[in-house]
Formats: C-alpha cells, sequence, structure tokens
C-alpha cells in the first residue's frame, strides 16, 4: 500500500492515554491524599475508551445508566404574575366548560320531556280513534275463542 495514512492502533491509543492520565494521577494524588480523584479519574478513564463492538453484535444498544448518574432539571419558573394569570385562564376555561356541559344536559332533558309528551299524546290519540264494542253478555265470553279473547280489553266507557 502507498497511503500516507498514519495507522495508529487501539493499543496505542491506550498506552497514549494511560500515560497521560498516570501523569496526571502522579500530580493529583501528590497534591490530595484523598482516594475520590483517584477513583474518579479511573472511571473517566473508562469512559473515554472506545467501546469495541458487543459479542453480541448488536451495535445500536447502549450501556445502561445508573439513575442516581442521570441529571434531573427542577424544569421553568414561572413568575407570580404568569402563574396567577395561568390560574385565572384555568378557572374561566373550567367554568366555560361546566356551562356547556350544563347546556347539554338541559337540551337533554328537554328532548326527554318532549318524546314523553309525543308518547302520551300518541296513546291518547290511539284510545279515540278505537272502535269501542261494549260486550253486555258476560256469558259470551266464554263461547270467545283464546285467541279472541287476548284481543279483549277492559276501558273506562265513561271518559270516552
Amino acid at each position: 500500500m502507498t497511503t500516507d495514512e498514519k495507522v495508529t492502533t487501539a493499543e496505542e491509543i491506550l498506552n497514549d492515554r494511560l500515560s497521560e492520565v498516570s501523569d496526571a494521577n502522579n500530580t493529583n494524588v501528590t497534591v490530595n491524599t484523598k482516594k475520590k480523584t483517584k477513583v474518579k479519574k479511573e472511571k473517566s478513564l473508562e469512559q473515554q475508551i472506545p467501546k469495541g463492538k458487543p459479542k453480541s453484535g448488536r451495535v445500536w444498544k447502549e450501556e445502561k445508566k445508573r439513575f442516581s448518574s442521570i441529571v434531573k432539571t427542577r424544569g421553568i419558573r414561572l413568575s407570580f404574575d404568569k402563574k396567577q394569570k395561568l390560574r385565572e385562564n384555568l378557572k374561566h376555561i373550567k367554568e366555560m366548560s361546566r356551562a356547556i356541559k350544563a347546556e347539554k344536559q338541559a337540551q337533554k332533558e328537554a328532548k326527554k320531556e318532549r318524546r314523553r309528551a309525543n308518547l302520551k299524546r300518541a296513546e291518547e290519540n290511539q284510545r279515540k280513534s278505537e272502535i269501542v264494542q261494549v260486550i253486555t253478555n258476560t256469558a259470551k265470553l266464554k263461547k270467545i275463542k283464546r285467541k279472541h279473547l287476548r284481543m279483549i280489553q277492559k276501558r273506562d266507557t265513561l271518559n270516552l
């Protein structure tokens, strides 16, 4: 091959980084004798080393992070005036929704009442239009067939 590119292997990268980190560790350890700084440096070294291809072949999968390492934001804080406006707006919206619901309920009740009145009027009209034949001799009822008896109904003839 006649390429002028410099090829670096992973071992060279690791050796270079290890030497840089060890130099930094030596200076930090001499100044601070605490173990926490040393541990943090080792973790950062692990994060710097590029990961190879996973054995499973699932390159899209990432390592899971602990919940304690996740940085949580408190969110945007609103000023008092904006909070008040939002509360008033919410109250106004709730009142409007209550009014709309009450109006729909009233319409529903009116529709039910109108239907009841229509059914009652239809029943009265049907009764008025019926042909009534008064049976004076009740002995005839014993001779009538069952099917015909089912059609016979008792009514108050004084209201007609």
